[in-house]
């Protein structure tokens, strides 16, 4: 009767059941807090102190939609989306498509991996570039769950192994100072080397996702797609205007470190240079607001339901009751730690909050067995990063989503969470263990 496995595995089974995440969130922290010894005032209270901490990426989303929207409006979208329409040829052919589609995932994963460290705007780049390209991905009847897979692939493995951006605070600031808080004694070399092994699990999955999976065609409505990435004509002064407003939304994030001022700035930009006079500063706002306002409210969900979990404390008593069937053997101990980090991260929906939780109770329990400081390194970051992947309230999944559904055509769960689930926890799981029982 483990709050956390019931409570995880509750908003699991009700997310498949194609209740709302919302919905399925916060019935899961209630049941959570009750089973986890908490009363029913504590849980409230415990979940409404937690929704704060999504506040911030809410607001953050709902003002991306707002820029993506004037994007799209200013004829930028149009002009990305008919120039990679033009590779295609006139005559569209097997090869040339081929090609194009190549050349489509390579950008697409090329993006995911700068958004981590070249360019560190995390998913900030997903609902202004995907959407412009859904046309594109119909004319190559590409399988958005593919596309899904690509981009979940470059956000998560890169912040595994590379240590720059977003990698240096998973590796350094996070994974290390809370390894060696623990007293593992770690060194920064031999952070990134350790987690290679459970990164080629990640890449073993996409090559499974593009080569077996996902290779098939498949069809979607080019008028759904149409009516909501509508093609706008193209002004020279509108897309200067546009280029403006994404360059004024990358420099004032990277310099603030906040997605909502980035954003708010690009959309000043857009509202006070009359390159949206045909349409209302508000029906764009608004629209924008619509299409983020769910993951906005599943991260403030993931929020609440995050400090229920940790409220009960029973993340300790898992791993307790874990030790306690392990005995001595040092195989079954590096899985099992493997398979409830998967189970905390999932639920909490974060990687990078998940190391603080497990790290105090992992590193004690695997010096116990013997695990080298390499091991010991990639257990924890290996639990930490599964579930990352695969989590109905995951920015991993949330993030493609948001692009891939613009036009309603992309379910969350059955077309990101699905997917990414089985292409990297089962891999990464396996990959883990191994590095686990070799370094």
């Amino acid at each position: 009767m483990n709050a956390v496995v019931i409570s995880v595995c509750l908003m699991l089974g009700l997310s498949l059941a194609r209740v709302n995440v919302v919905v399925a969130l916060t019935i899961s922290a209630l049941v959570a807090g009750l089973i986890g010894g908490l009363d029913l005032h504590q849980t409230v209270e415990a979940f409404n102190t937690g929704l704060g901490g999504g506040a911030q990426i809410a607001l953050s989303y709902a003002l991306l939609g707002a820029f993506a929207v004037a994007l799209s409006h200013s004829g930028l979208t149009t002009l990305i989306s008919s120039k990679v329409i033009g590779l295609l040829g006139k005559e569209q052919n097997s090869t040339n498509n081929k090609r194009v589609r190549w050349i489509l995932l390579l950008t697409i994963l090329s993006m995911a991996i700068a958004s981590q460290n070249i360019l560190p705007i995390h998913i900030a780049f997903i609902p202004i570039l995907i959407p412009p390209l859904l046309h594109v991905m119909s004319k190559l009847k590409m399988d958005r769950r593919l596309v899904a897979c690509v981009l979940t692939f470059g956000l998560v493995t890169t912040y595994m192994v590379l240590p720059v951006g977003f990698g240096g605070i998973f590796l350094y600031d996070i994974l290390l100072t809370n390894l060696n808080s623990n007293n593992l004694l770690a060194v920064r070399e031999q952070v990134a080397p350790a987690m290679l092994i459970p990164a080629l699990g990640m890449f073993f999955g996409l090559l499974v996702a593009i080569f077996i999976s996902y290779r098939k065609p498949r069809e979607y409505k080019e008028e759904l797609i149409l009516a909501t990435e509508p093609e706008e004509g193209v002004k020279p002064r509108n897309i200067a205007i546009a280029l403006i407003a994404v360059v004024a939304t990358l420099v004032v994030q990277l310099y603030t470190g906040s997605m909502i001022f980035g954003a708010l700035v690009g959309f000043i930009v857009f509202s006070f240079s009359g390159a949206l006079k045909h349409v209302a500063d508000q029906d764009i706002f608004n629209q924008g607001v619509r299409m983020m306002a769910n993951i906005g409210f599943i991260m403030i969900s993931a929020a609440g339901f995050a400090a229920v979990i940790k409220g009960t404390g029973d993340v300790a008593s898992l791993v307790e009751i874990m030790n306690s069937a392990i005995g001595d053997n040092k195989a079954l101990a590096a899985f099992l730690m493997l398979l409830v980090g998967l189970l905390i991260t999932m639920g909490i929906g974060s990687s990078f909050s998940t190391i603080p939780i497990i790290a105090a109770i992992y590193v004690p329990l695997a010096m116990s067995f013997g695990f080298s400081i390499e091991a010991t390194i990639a257990l924890v970051g290996t639990a930490a990063a599964l579930g990352d992947a695969g989590s109905p309230a995951s920015e991993s999944t949330l993030g493609p989503t948001a692009g891939l559904n613009a036009d309603g055509q992309h379910d969350h769960m059955k077309d990101s969470v699905i997917p990414t689930f089985i292409h990297y926890n089962i891999p990464l799981l396996v990959f883990g263990w191994i590095a686990a029982m070799v370094l």
